[in-house]
């Protein structure tokens, strides 16, 4: 009983205690001033060019015992011949698990988990990428399986099978994810169904690459001066250095040349596009067009304006369209940028089907809004120092340093971009939003696709505009083709 009395007079008195110092001290969050920011200190890398090539970005980080390796290739899958969509994305995969001339893969994954090491390889939209991450007592014994890999790969035919059966599946589950599903349609709404930018792999397209397809991809694009590497971790740069020089020394430059990637071509327009699932309680919507590179001037003022209108949970979608209508749980807003072709502007949210119409329309108004008056000082405000203050994580790690450089040198933006970015976002005026939203957002040319049952909606989509209907079936396989499908696909 003593012991329980004690406890309640603790409590009270540290009750107390909390309420006459907050009373004295509570201040409204306006009034608080922070001291400015320490100044970001970033680690000296090192750029080292190897006689056949290659290009290292190197800085050393004594912290741990492990060395990492992230590798850089010109290749990537806008290239891949429209008969062959998948070729770049198997090429990757099977140039690590077909083994090369000296070891079969699955004697890879062997020495690899004997020694708590990997390897990795893969090719993307617009670059192929490698990477390895080992203890730096076993730095020598990795690295020799990276360089063989990336050297010497034999694509085993039965590799090649099993990662044909695995892309098979994947085009039979694709329609699974509603999300998926309207990411993958409203890009080909924005590029075209045919474009490098939005196409995917069908049956007949993994059917039809061969074995001698990947050899030819390789020996096409893996050249030393197509490569670059980032190397961060426990070594001496001047030791690293010659370590590299050696273990690629067989790998001889050729004459070459990074083919072009395709150019996107754009009109402006509107139109609604219905997807028909009548499986799903929700519907999906997103709309939108075209959006731009990292290097327009402009990207600056248009990544605070897109924070205002729907990157952050302060936004107006967010606080209107969520909260005050209470139209949706999930909404967003991205006015996306690229580095080497443009990205997308799209704003989107998942509703009740009995919503569908007015969440689009209330969508589309804030659009509108932020394309005709001055954002208020305090979104201003909240935009900035939402950016300014998260800017260090960019900076936290030596790989994502390291990475990053590598990352302008390879899509040809200075080495100081980020640190400019920041500096031109500090520069950010209301004019200036109010300036990019009315230069680049069209919010009465918008391709807006709905997925959803329609016999819910609130409203027909008919009443808005004439509604282009969007065939989502997969193709069959050719073998199983029938003389006349009607398979939804789903």
């Amino acid at each position: 009983m003593r012991r329980e009395c004690f406890r309640i007079s603790l409590l009270l008195a540290l009750v107390v205690l909390l309420s006459t110092e907050q009373g004295v001290a509570q201040r409204h969050y306006q009034e608080i001033e922070f001291p400015k920011l320490n100044e970001i200190e970033i680690p000296k890398i090192e750029r080292v060019e190897l006689d056949n090539g290659i290009i290292l970005f190197l800085v050393e980080d004594r912290e741990l015992p492990l060395i990492n390796i992230s590798a850089r290739i010109g290749v990537g899958s806008v290239n891949d011949p429209a008969s062959d969509i998948g070729l770049s994305s198997l090429t990757g995969q099977v140039m690590r698990t077909g083994g090369t001339t000296s070891m079969t893969g699955d004697e890879i994954d062997e020495i690899l988990e004997a020694i708590a090491a990997s390897v990795e390889t893969g090719i993307g939209r617009t670059s192929g990428s490698a990477s390895m991450s080992v203890l730096t007592e076993h730095f020598d014994e990795a690295l020799g399986i990276l360089a063989d890999v990336l050297m010497h790969p034999v694509f085993d035919q039965e590799k090649l099978d099993l990662a044909k059966v695995q892309a098979r599946s994947g085009i039979a589950r694709r329609n699974d994810d509603p999300s998926v599903i309207s990411r993958r349609e409203f890009a080909k709404l924005i590029y075209g169904s045919d474009s490098s930018y939005a196409r995917h792999a069908e049956y007949a397209t993994i059917d039809a690459i061969t074995r001698d397809d990947l050899i030819d991809l390789h020996e096409r694009f893996y050249v030393p001066n197509n490569v670059m590497m980032a190397v961060w971790g426990d070594f001496e740069t001047e030791v690293m250095v010659e370590k590299m020089e050696e273990r690629f020394s067989e790998w001889q430059r050729r004459d070459f040349q990074r083919p072009q990637i395709p150019e996107v071509v754009y009109d402006f327009d509107s139109s609604i596009n219905l997807v028909r699932k009548e499986d799903i309680s929700q519907t999906h919507i997103r709309m939108g067009h075209i959006g731009g590179l990292r290097n327009n001037p402009d990207y600056f003022a248009l990544t605070v304006m897109n924070d205002i209108l729907g990157g952050s949970f302060t936004s107006r979608l967010f606080k209107n369209v969520r909260s005050r209508m209470g139209l949706a749980y999930s909404v967003f807003g991205v006015y996306s940028a690229n580095y080497d072709y443009p990205g997308m502007f799209f704003v989107g949210c998942q509703t009740k089907a009995e919503t569908t119409v007015q969440a689009l329309e209330a969508m589309r108004a804030e659009i509108e809004t932020i394309t005709r008056e001055l954002v208020t000082p305090e979104e201003l405000s909240q935009a900035k120092e939402g950016y300014l203050n998260s800017f260090v994580f960019n900076f936290d790690t030596r790989s994502e340093i390291v990475n990053r450089i590598m990352t302008y040198e390879y899509y040809g933006y200075p080495v100081d971009f980020l640190e400019k970015t920041k500096e031109n976002i500090e520069k950010v005026t209301r004019e200036d939003v109010l300036e990019v939203a009315q230069k680049y957002l069209r919010p009465g040319q918008l391709r807006i696709l709905v997925m959803g049952n329609p016999e819910k909606f609130d409203q027909p989509l008919s009443d808005l505009a004439e509604v282009q209907e969007i065939d989502i079936t997969i193709p069959a396989p050719q073998e199983d083709q029938p003389a006349s499908s009607s398979a939804d696909g789903f």
